[in-house]
């Protein structure tokens, strides 16, 4: 299967400003790309690529005064199947797990561990070690929270989210993540692509989409908190502790985002 992903953003900047981007497709995945992967910007700036302590490739620049865009448009080739799974995955015990996996354990700026830990045990101290207790967090989450764009806002945390019952795939990862780490579970934040491929169509524009990856039976597995099921044409981007690790852009500056637009479509036969 082809995909078609891509991105059109349009910012305001009112000074020349320093910028992170994390906008390419993660390493793991550039491999799939049919074509070479750049950022054009307009005006047309220099880019310096780097990988971040996560091993997200990104890019750093200087956003000049005005109109300032980002885009790129790319087809990827993808298997077509769902994502992966193994109910009977393990859950390894802390002291066995690799040092790595460690740091996704604790407590980060989105997820407050150290609040959850009584919560999380009355909840889920009863299920089954493994992915049995991965599902019930994640049959928790869907059930208990509502999807809903007017609830979203950059500074909600999982406990804010735990309160409120509403957000957006951010706000449910974030959650899910929570209580995985209470758990003992490492789980980390990650973002990318992810088209109505194999589903009904979503009549909201096209987003970017988080999910989380969980470490069981001595590997990470994707998992989607918010749809609360596998799918097909995921196309990971970056990944980190919570969404401050992978923000898709951040400006040292007073930097306005006005235009906004996703691409994620499978590219049939006839399309090519």
């Amino acid at each position: 299967m082809n995909i078609r992903i891509g991105y059109d953003l349009t910012f305001d900047v009112p000074a020349p400003t320093a910028m992170i981007v994390m906008l390419y497709v993660h390493p793991e995945r550039a491999g799939d790309l049919i074509g070479r992967e750049r950022i054009i910007t307009d005006p047309e700036t220099v880019i310096e690529d780097f990988t971040d302590p996560f091993g997200n490739r990104c890019g750093r620049l200087v956003a000049p005064a005005g109109t300032f865009r980002l885009r790129d448009e790319q087809i990827i080739r993808d298997s077509g199947e769902l994502e992966p799974r193994d109910p009977s995955a393990s859950q390894i015990p802390v002291q066995d797990l690799p040092a790595d996996a460690l740091q996704f354990l604790y407590a980060s700026r989105y997820c407050e561990v150290d609040r959850f830990n009584d919560i999380a045990w009355k909840l889920f101290g009863n299920t089954q070690e493994g992915w049995p207790r991965v599902q019930a967090i994640c049959d928790w989450v869907h059930a208990n929270t509502k999807f809903d764009y007017a609830c979203a806002r950059p500074t909600m945390t999982s406990w804010e989210l735990y309160n409120e019952h509403a957000g957006v795939c951010r706000d449910f990862t974030h959650l899910a993540i929570t209580f995985c780490r209470c758990m003992n579970i490492p789980a980390r934040y990650a973002t990318g692509y992810l088209g109505d491929i194999g589903v009904p169509p979503d009549p909201n524009p096209m987003d970017f989409a988080a999910f989380m990856e969980v470490y069981l039976g001595s590997r990470w597995w994707p998992v989607d908190v918010r749809h609360n099921a596998r799918r097909i044409g995921r196309v990971l981007m970056a990944r980190g502790r919570d969404a401050v690790d992978v923000a898709l852009t951040t400006s040292f500056g007073n930097t306005k985002l006005v235009g906004f637009k996703v691409i994620t479509e499978e590219v049939r036969e006839d399309d090519e």
